[in-house]
């Protein structure tokens, strides 16, 4: 190959890696979230450190039953299994679109009394 060959070569990978990092930093965003349930009360969910996140972003869940029954969690399609009491389990979810994402939890009656929510995808 020609130098002038090789010099153009060079700038357009170069300007391809420039143009592509926002976006490939974008998707490779991740976060933790820690979820307790059962408390401050029995059929609640406390989400820390947040309740919203970017679009792009891959959560990692880590949800921890600190309750006196079994519960469960559920978001964005992705289910814990059943949680007993003291038990931790982690569950990680993709979010590529921007919206809500309610979750809650699928023992019967668990949700209506108040065991659930949403995560806000921006």
């Amino acid at each position: 190959m020609t130098r002038s060959r090789l010099v153009l070569l060079a700038l357009v990978v170069t300007a391809a890696l420039v143009g592509a990092s926002p976006t490939a930093a974008h998707r490779s965003r991740a976060v933790t979230i820690d979820v307790t349930a059962g408390k401050p009360s029995e059929f609640k969910f406390m989400l820390s450190p947040r309740k919203t996140v970017e679009n792009g972003t891959t959560v990692t869940f880590v949800v921890t039953n600190l309750g006196t029954l079994a519960h469960t969690f559920k978001i964005a399609g992705k289910r814990t299994p059943l949680l007993k009491v003291g038990r931790t389990a982690t569950l990680v979810v993709a979010f590529s679109k921007a919206g809500r994402y309610p979750y809650r939890c699928t023992i019967s009656g668990h949700a209506a009394a108040g065991m659930k929510g949403v995560l806000v995808v921006k």
